[in-house]
């Protein structure tokens, strides 16, 4: 019967962000948007539930395997924004394109996806007006819906 043994602890390799300013998402529809980022949720990547291996044979414990599929999963965001941004949501809204996030050290994670949703907030006296985006990644070339794309990953060397 085989057995896990453990590893050994070993420094992570690479640059740890020290602050999430400034992170940016750019449209490459309209790279100008009327949106000012206030915060920013990069795509998780989920590898979804465990697939139940368990079965009237096992003795102790309930068995199960990971998934082969992998999923980016929604961008959200808060922004300060200029009304003028409507006309600019209508031209984008449920397009898909290419989605990038900069993160603050200038890596860039670029993927296909399009904006789902803006939802300003209540507008309030002495508060700066803000909208939440959702964004969701489809994983599919607009050139070519057939066709699976991944996100595509710039690492810099840190700040």
């Amino acid at each position: 019967m085989a057995v896990p043994s453990a590893t050994v602890w070993a420094s992570p390799t690479g640059i740890k962000l020290p602050d999430g300013f400034s992170s940016k998402i750019t449209f490459a529809l309209d790279d100008t948007i009327e949106l000012w980022e206030k915060d920013v949720t990069p795509p998780a990547v989920d590898g979804g539930d465990a697939v139940d291996q368990t079965t009237m044979c096992n003795t102790t414990w309930r068995t199960k395997l990971p998934r082969n599929l992998l999923s980016l999963e929604d961008v959200s965001a808060v922004c300060a924004y200029d009304p003028a941004v409507y006309d600019s949501i209508i031209g984008i809204i449920n397009v898909n394109t290419t989605i990038t996030v900069l993160f603050p050290d200038g890596s860039t994670l670029a993927f296909f996806g399009y904006l789902k949703r803006f939802e300003p907030s209540t507008l309030v006296e002495a508060d700066q007006p803000e909208a939440t985006l959702t964004i969701v990644a489809t994983n599919l070339d607009p050139a070519d819906t057939t066709v699976e794309a991944g996100p595509t990953m710039v690492e810099v060397a840190g700040c």
